[in-house]
């Protein structure tokens, strides 16, 4: 009697232990499929700021040459030519989603954008600068949208403890949000320094541009552990902030040259688009790393 209840009790830990085994093994793969869904989104991203970077010079360089300024063209056409080219990552990043059961976006979607992309160019000789930015930022909505779409589904949500969350908002949100608005301000600075004037609905539009950048930065600098790209960021959009209530908003004429004032937007939005390089390293780091599953704190990855 006592032989059947200790092979009884033996048989039942092995089941227990079989169990706890398929577990393990369920838990490690799905971890893995994660971590793989996970790296493919990263890289999408990354390719898709890119892009986001391309489309924002190409609005400035573009404007600035409506409202007069033919300095701009021979980089424009360079730009134009860029972009064209690297429009085959929207399709890539669409059809990575393809596989999933509610993908950020769709393959027919990244078509369209494209197609709207080349009316976009066509069009662009006849409009004016208004109507160009307009038709820019219209295009780099989306392109956000699907940047943050992609940093939420693939990154945020099936990272809860195990990436820093504020490091990835920053990235995938936060960062392209704080260069598009310096990359609006850049159009509309540039525009208005080719002209001479401030128009009043431009001059309203900076300055809740302005506005909306310092807030995105200081909620973007709150979420990390200060570094070098982060204080050069700062840095830079404060000059550039100072410069536009100075030299744009400042009087009735601007004081400041076109192409002056685009170099200067552009090195603030350069910085924080390298701060945004900095936390995409970061990440992939993380990623790739044997201990993925292990709560991190942003200050190590401020540390990389």
């Amino acid at each position: 009697m006592s032989w059947d209840l200790a092979t009884t009790e033996a048989v039942g830990l092995g089941v227990v232990l079989a169990a706890v085994a398929v577990l393990i093994v369920r838990l490690r793969r799905r971890r893995s499929d994660w971590r793989a869904e996970a790296e493919v989104a990263l890289a999408d991203c990354v390719s898709l700021i890119d892009l986001l970077k391309a489309l924002q010079q190409h609005r400035g360089l573009s404007t600035g040459w409506l409202a007069g300024d033919r300095q701009f063209e021979t980089r424009m056409q360079a730009r134009r030519r860029n972009i064209d080219a690297m429009m085959s990552v929207v399709v890539r990043a669409a059809e990575h989603e393809s596989g999933q059961l509610r993908p950020c976006f769709r393959v027919q979607e990244a078509n369209l954008f494209r197609h709207r992309w080349r009316e976009l160019i066509d069009r662009l000789p006849n409009s004016t600068p208004e109507q160009n930015i307009a038709a820019h930022t219209q295009q780099i909505e989306v392109l956000t949208g699907m940047i943050a779409s992609l940093g939420e589904a693939r990154l945020e949500l099936p990272a809860v403890g195990s990436l820093p969350t504020g490091v990835i908002r920053n990235f995938a949100y936060r960062l392209p949000a704080l260069a598009e608005c310096l990359g609006q301000a850049r159009a509309l600075g540039s525009a208005a320094a080719a002209a001479g004037r401030c128009s009043p609905v431009a001059r309203v539009r900076l300055m809740f541009l302005a506005n909306r950048a310092e807030r995105l930065l200081r909620q973007a600098a709150d979420a990390e552990r200060e570094c070098a790209s982060v204080r050069t960021a700062c840095h830079q959009v404060d000059r550039l902030a100072q410069t536009l209530r100075t030299a744009i908003l400042g009087d009735r004429l601007t004081t400041i040259a076109a192409d002056t004032f685009f170099a200067i937007a552009t090195d603030a939005i350069d910085q924080v688009f390298e701060w945004i390089r900095v936390d995409g390293d970061a990440l992939s780091y993380m990623l790739e790393s044997r201990d993925c599953e292990t709560p991190v704190s942003a200050s190590r990855l401020g540390s990389i």
